[in-house]
């Protein structure tokens, strides 16, 4: 897996590509990370991501607990359709906020952005 993150006004993008498995802690790292440098707003370009194992879901999931109890958000962008099927059996899709435009999901974040 590999890890880029971009600024885009108060939002910060995190791009992950490869494959999120239950091993990896670097995506719940990167979030923990941003989290106590004051970034709030997370945007998870999801992409890039070919496979996500049970495990990967769950730190996932432990990385959207944590920035809400934290007074942040995270938000999904770009979910493949394998993804997609993934997050609607695993009732996820009702939970995450998930978006196929950049723009679209930057805009949901409110005030404070400019693309």
């Amino acid at each position: 897996m590999k890890i880029e993150e971009r600024q885009i006004g108060d939002v910060t993008m995190v791009t992950v590509s490869g494959d999120i498995t239950g091993g990896d802690v670097r995506l719940k790292d990167k979030v923990r990370s941003l989290l106590q440098q004051g970034r709030l707003k997370l945007l998870v370009d999801l992409g890039g991501v070919a496979y996500l194992d049970s495990a990967g879901l769950g730190e996932l999931v432990q990385s959207y607990v944590t920035a809400k109890n934290q007074g942040g958000s995270l938000r999904l962008l770009r979910l493949t359709k394998r993804l997609k099927d993934l997050m609607t059996i695993t009732k996820l899709a009702n939970i995450f906020e998930s978006f196929d435009s950049e723009s679209e999901a930057i805009a949901s974040f409110g005030a404070g952005v400019s693309m």
